[in-house]
């Protein structure tokens, strides 16, 4: 097997159900959960090392974090292509704008989708089922892999197995895709041993994909091939034609193209499915990441600064602060900088619901951390009460705010690290660690670093409206209005 093998990163998705720490505009795959590397970034290094695998992976993805998504895929050194979705419309569209992107100049690689937010503990596995895989895909067929499930999970939809692929002892053929069970048809699918879970991960080579999907949703390839004509390149970025996609039917690759194939319908290529155990989960809730944990003797997992006292089965997670627990039993308690969540693991499915309230309110703790990226950096507002707003700023190396201007505050800025060039008017000055500098109200202003080193600095904000939309843009590098 010598085809190219591309990872297409899936990366929508707002994970509401890992609420505290997931939110809709800084979600689970951009987090650390497991290890050092984000969600997003654990997939990035998954094929690493593997022999027919592409180092420049196709990542489609929200637009609201595209800036973030750079970021990371520059810190693992990958040349990937970002692919930005100005809307959501599901992964059948998403994966059809990769293929389109995949086949360009007459190439045909095989491609690997993979949502961003999964965990896969054991790499070295993985890789030798995608090896497996490869040789199917190659020849034609539309892979996806089964996990082996080893408890009657009802958050899963599941995948019945067929007859053996002749030419393999390990890949079956696909016999069914079937919906989220209840408890117990999922004790039934599992002690028949007929049936796996559906990961969502797929092996398609770009050409057999384009071809399926123009057979079974030809709505789909249209909406996103002419979305895909009228691209254009943004710096690292690859923005889709905007309404042309938002005409784009939502649908997943199941429903879209699997279920057809497995049904065996007109000329669609075969289905093959090859289980997996790799310690794979999706993380999609409190309860799934607590298995993924280590765990003490009586079942408690832990992470920050957490006490813990007579507890059992319990998942305590701390962000910015000591959190003790005491006598608790299977509860899931997160705490955030701005929220904390205590929940019974058997009700973790429910978090949703607080996200729904969330919204219903106009509650920003939907939408974002306290903590808030940009491409130049990020800022934590630390304090606000009635005219004022204290925030602590860090600016990356070499990176520069847009020039701007606020009508309704003014900002006092104190260097804590680092080496600030500040343009206030017609000035342009450095200010160095220790010292500080005033920018008035309605006065034309810019920040940046021009050191090699992280600037951090103390902002202080006064005035009668502190919004984030009391900015007026003159010049952005970053293409921000």
């Amino acid at each position: 097997m010598s085809t190219e093998i591309v990872p297409v990163i899936l990366c929508g998705g707002s994970g509401t159900r890992l609420w505290p720490l997931s939110r809709e505009k800084y979600p689970k795959q951009l987090l650390s959960l497991v290890d050092g590397d984000s969600l997003l970034q654990a997939t990035l290094r998954r094929m690493d090392g593997q022999t027919h695998a592409s180092s420049n992976p196709i990542v489609v993805c929200n637009e609201e974090y595209r800036f973030v998504i750079a970021e990371q895929l520059r810190q693992l050194g990958k040349l990937g292509k970002i692919v930005l979705e100005p809307v959501g419309r599901n992964t059948a569209p998403a994966l059809t704008i990769a293929a389109l992107e995949a086949a360009r100049d007459g190439a045909d690689p095989v491609l690997l989708v993979m949502p961003a937010d999964h965990v896969i503990i054991d790499t070295q596995a993985f890789q030798e089922v995608v090896n497996e895989g490869a040789v199917h895909a190659t020849q034609g067929a539309i892979v996806t892999f089964g996990i082996v499930p080893d408890n009657p999970e009802t958050g899963y939809g599941y995948i019945k197995v067929g007859d053996a692929i002749t030419s393999s002892q390990v890949s079956l053929k696909i016999a069914q895709f079937v919906e989220k069970p209840d408890l117990q048809t999922a004790n039934a699918y599992v002690e028949s041993g007929e049936f796996l879970w559906n990961s969502g991960l797929f092996m398609v080579k770009a050409s057999v994909w384009l071809q399926a999907i123009a057979q079974c949703r030809p709505d789909i390839l249209q909406a996103a091939r002419s979305s895909w004509e009228v691209h254009q390149l943004d710096g690292d970025f690859i923005r889709l034609g905007k309404q042309q996609f938002a005409n784009c039917p939502s649908d997943s690759i199941d429903y879209a193209v699997m279920e057809h194939v497995a049904n065996g319908e007109g000329n669609l290529p075969s289905g093959v499915v090859v289980p997996l155990q790799a310690g794979w989960s999706d993380v999609g809730a409190w309860d799934s990441f607590w298995k993924v944990l280590p765990q003490d003797d009586t079942g408690n997992a832990t992470r920050g600064d957490v006490i813990i006292e007579g507890c059992q089965d319990v998942l305590a997670l701390s962000t910015s602060r000591l959190l003790a627990c005491v006598g608790l039993q299977n509860l899931a308690v997160i705490e955030t900088p701005d929220a904390v969540l205590v929940i019974d693991k058997n009700k973790t499915q429910d978090v949703k619901r607080v996200v729904e309230l969330l919204k219903l309110q106009a509650r920003g703790e939907a939408q974002s951390h306290r903590k808030v990226h940009r491409p130049w950096g990020w800022y934590d507002s630390i304090d606000m009460g009635e005219r004022f707003q204290v925030k602590r700023i860090v600016v990356n190396p070499g990176a520069t705010l847009s020039l701007q201007m606020h009508h309704h505050r003014a900002e006092h800025w104190i260097v804590v690290t680092g080496t600030a060039e500040v343009t206030r008017g017609d000035e342009v000055f450095l200010v160095s660690e220790n010292q500080s500098t005033y920018i008035p109200l309605g006065v034309t202003h810019r920040l940046s670093n021009p050191g090699k080193l992280p600037l951090e600095m103390i902002e202080v904000q006064s005035g009668a409206y502190l919004g984030e939309d009391d900015i007026v843009r003159f010049d952005d590098s970053y293409g921000r209005n």
